[in-house]
């Protein structure tokens, strides 16, 4: 991965990270919903609510457009699965990893009898 590449997945788990934000982004893949709309779903200020909001729009899993004095916040489906694909391979790193062992040991086992 080139230095951009692991800056945006520090940004995009840096975002998922926390619960209110994660509950956010389902919602808003979900379908789009004003910020003051989604302020009123948690126990914390509107400003707080707002933060949260602005840490996935910067990581870009979620795109902000005005609507009269509203603003819509609709979630990015393209982000989500850049995420998955990001997991998939550190699942794939894993899973070599394993396979190697087990290649190992059975090899030990091998040589022993």
């Amino acid at each position: 991965m080139t230095e951009q590449d692991e800056d945006r997945a520090d940004a995009l788990f840096h975002a998922l990270a926390d619960r209110t934000r994660r509950d956010i982004m389902r919602r808003v893949l979900a379908g789009e919903h004003s910020v003051s709309a989604l302020a009123t779903k948690y126990d914390m200020s509107f400003a707080a609510v707002q933060k949260h909001v602005a840490v996935l729009e910067k990581a870009g899993l979620i795109t902000k457009r005005r609507s009269g004095r509203e603003q819509l916040a609709s979630g990015d489906v393209d982000a989500v699965r850049s995420v998955g694909s990001m997991l998939t391979e550190l699942e794939q790193v894993w899973r070599g990893r394993i396979a190697r062992i087990d290649e190992l040991i059975s090899s030990d086992t091998t040589k022993e009898n």
